[in-house]
């Protein structure tokens, strides 16, 4: 899906050439769960922006699912980001008057979509995330795993081929974040999700298949995780909570 060869990205502050990627070579297949791991000014923040078109490498190919989007214009990125990519980021990121529904449903108002495919695809998006009985509320009526299942939804609603989280626990509470990696793993074990996620935690790297592992702009470390951690199992232990599933785990909490 994702062919990575000499990527680097060079940032210039005055006279100084700043090196953020050097020569990344990577490749990311359909279907797979990785995560980005590294340092702050590692590069893996820089990585993830060129992977998810929100930015373009100074040198190297990119190719996405066949498509070579490393000479795109800006234009041409914008169309790729609203039908392949989804993004899901630490702040949320959801418009504070609207309800859930209507944070969700704005892809496909961008994207030129009817009033009907709309409410049915965003419907199904708040289903996958077993946030239904939510839909109406505002984002301050709901607690800070519950705005994160919202903007998974919103990221979701166009069907992307690859979905991007950007240390997508990093603003929760490590219950929540377990169940927020619970919905990522069910996302990739039952939907056949592609996920790329950036975080500097192990514990919750450790819940991906592959570790990609940055060093000044460089990766040193690409390693194939063979048994992920169960997030769900973890949840449930940390909660200590008898529960039969996952969504009744989570309105307990919450």
């Amino acid at each position: 899906m994702i062919i990575l060869k000499g990527i680097t990205k060079i940032y210039k502050m005055g006279d100084v050439e700043v090196k953020a990627l050097d020569g990344i070579d990577l490749e990311i297949a359909e279907h797979e769960f990785i995560c980005i791991m590294g340092a702050s000014g590692s590069g893996k923040s820089t990585l993830m922006n060129i992977i998810g078109c929100l930015d373009k490498p100074s040198e190297g190919f990119y190719s996405l699912d066949g498509s070579d989007v490393s000479s795109l214009t800006s234009g041409e990125l914008a169309d790729i980001r609203n039908k392949k990519v989804g993004f899901v980021f630490q702040t949320f990121n959801l418009l504070p008057r609207m309800t859930a529904h209507r944070n969700v449903e704005l892809p496909l108002i961008y994207a030129g979509d009817g009033d009907k495919e709309r409410k049915k695809r965003t419907a199904l998006a708040l289903e996958k995330v077993e946030l239904s009985d939510r839909a109406k509320h505002k984002p301050n009526e709901m607690s800070g795993g519950q705005r994160q299942r919202v903007a998974i939804a919103r990221a979701l609603v166009n069907d992307p081929s690859i979905l991007f989280a950007d240390e997508p626990t990093g603003n929760l509470d490590s219950r929540t974040g377990l169940a927020i990696m619970a919905l990522f793993q069910k996302l990739h074990r039952e939907e056949g999700a592609t996920i790329v996620m950036v975080t500097h935690e192990m514990d919750i790297a450790l819940h991906a298949s592959r570790i990609i592992h940055l060093k000044d702009g460089k990766i040193i470390g690409d390693e194939k995780i063979e048994k992920p951690k169960d997030a769900q199992a973890e949840y449930r232990a940390v909660a200590d909570l008898d529960v039969d599933n996952l969504s009744d785990a989570i309105s307990k909490h919450e």
